[in-house]
């Protein structure tokens, strides 16, 4: 075998053409493709030249011939046949991932997930973040965790690896699954050898898994993470721009994580027994130790009388009855404003047959025309509802309120938005309104106030 040692063979000077002409010497014409030159003895095959060398002598007026395929190299040839068949039994293979490392390194996807596992006993929604590692086509889910969730602070939900899309085959033995697989020639594990490995050519056994890559990620996907169904919802703004520049997307429409509302659940109350108050029966219904009703004690203290203030309204009212004995009975009504109650109490005659006193001590009392034992509470009678002219059901009894006391009257006209019958411009704006009878009002008030002072008693008003 010819061994040429590399480098350069014929150093540069004029070469002199082959025998019988070795008086002359090789030009840019004695050189074309597919032709053969011999320098000093050694013969060489020209099958191709650069793109210069062709338009150069293409100038000159030299025809090009075709170029030729580069002759096999036996030895190579050769040596190629060995390597290829010694390199698949060598127990050692490098798996180059440096380039993608440098370029990908530090660069990670991450998606905001939902697990919903809220179908499941004790289950609930978790919330989690899939990262995925461009280096290596790894995932890794963290889940977050609220404060006071009643879990341990083990954020970790999945550890960083490869996640295959259908789950785990099936149960293998250690090793089985592995990208290498190594035979011992020998069988022998006492000594070690290396001649005595070799790797698996065919890759007999070997389990097919196909894993999840960026492209099955994408917003509203559900992968599966080992028999986990996880839902992807949203992701940051570096994968947002890593797909829309990678593969195009627009759409990044974002899935709501939270839980839809809960169903509003009315409850319902038993009625009332008849025990007690509304309020107290209620109160039984609410824990398992009933405790008193709470009164209003803001509008009590804002409200109760003090000094020359007494916050109750007095009226004088009549009885409406068929009776005749009754029709000329007269009652005072009070209410009180601190706590809405009502009190009857009817002035000591003489010679009435009647004895007089309290007629109705202090209470609330019940609107007309309402259910007994029922679940809601009962409506009562509010300051309103009592005014000059109106009549009032108290328990069963009908009065006519036909006048109130001075600080009655005052306190209806400084609240004319409960009272509007104390308004007085809505009364002056109500006898504008009677367009057709302003002439005789007007004659009627001028006859009644002779003297010209612009002031009416109460009787000649009324």
């Amino acid at each position: 075998m010819l061994f040429i040692p590399p480098g350069t063979s014929i150093r540069r000077h004029r070469i002199t053409l082959p025998p019988p002409d070795e008086d002359q010497f090789y030009t840019v014409y004695h050189f074309n493709i597919n032709a053969d030159v011999v320098f000093y003895g050694r013969k060489f095959k020209i099958y191709d030249c650069d793109i210069f060398t062709k338009n150069f002598l293409k100038k000159i007026g030299i025809k090009l011939n075709s170029p030729l395929p580069r002759p096999v190299d036996p030895y190579m040839k050769m040596r190629r046949e060995t390597l290829e068949f010694v390199d698949p039994f060598r127990p050692y293979q490098s798996f180059d991932t440096l380039k993608r490392f440098l370029q990908f390194d530090g660069k990670v996807l991450r998606f905001f997930c939902l697990w919903d596992d809220s179908h499941s006993l004790f289950g609930d929604r978790r919330e989690l973040v899939l990262h995925y590692f461009l280096s290596d086509d790894t995932i890794e889910i963290r889940e977050l965790l609220s404060l006071n969730s009643g879990r341990d602070a083990m954020s970790s939900f999945l550890r960083r690896g490869k996640l295959p899309k259908y789950g785990p085959p099936g149960i293998f033995q250690p090793g089985q699954i592995t990208d290498r697989a190594v035979l011992n020639v020998y069988g022998g594990l006492s000594e070690w050898r290396a001649d005595g490995y070799l790797l698996d050519k065919y890759q007999l056994g070997k389990v097919e898994q196909d894993f999840y890559t960026d492209q099955d990620l994408t917003i509203g996907a559900t992968i599966n993470v080992w028999g986990r169904k996880v839902l992807l919802c949203d992701c940051d703004e570096f994968t947002k721009t890593y797909y829309r520049t990678k593969y195009g997307l627009d759409d990044f429409t974002a899935i709501s994580c939270k839980p839809p509302p809960l169903p509003k659940i009315e409850r319902k109350y038993p009625p009332y027994n008849g025990f007690g108050s509304e309020e107290d029966s209620f109160r039984s219904c609410v824990g398992l130790k009933p405790t008193p009703h709470r009164r209003n004690f803001k509008k009590f203290m804002e409200l109760d009388s003090y000094g020359n203030i007494s916050n109750t309204l007095r009226y004088f009212a009549k009885l409406v009855t068929d009776k005749c004995a009754d029709l000329d009975r007269m009652f005072v009504i009070a209410f009180y404003l601190s706590d809405d109650t009502v009190s009857v109490f009817e002035p000591i005659e003489r010679n009435s047959g009647n004895a007089g006193g309290m007629f109705l001590k202090r209470s609330r009392v019940k609107k007309p025309g309402q259910e007994v034992f029922k679940s809601e509470f009962s409506e009562y009678i509010k300051a309103e509802e009592l005014y000059i002219g109106t009549t009032v059901n108290v328990n069963g009894y009908l009065f006519h309120l036909l006048n109130a006391d001075e600080y009655t009257l005052k306190y209806m006209e400084n609240n004319t938005d409960k009272f509007p019958y104390s308004n007085f411009e809505l009364a002056v704006q109500k006898l504008k309104q009677e367009k057709s009878k302003s002439r005789e009002i007007m004659q009627i008030f001028s006859a009644a106030d002779y003297n010209h002072t612009k002031v009416l008693p109460f009787n000649t008003f009324r």
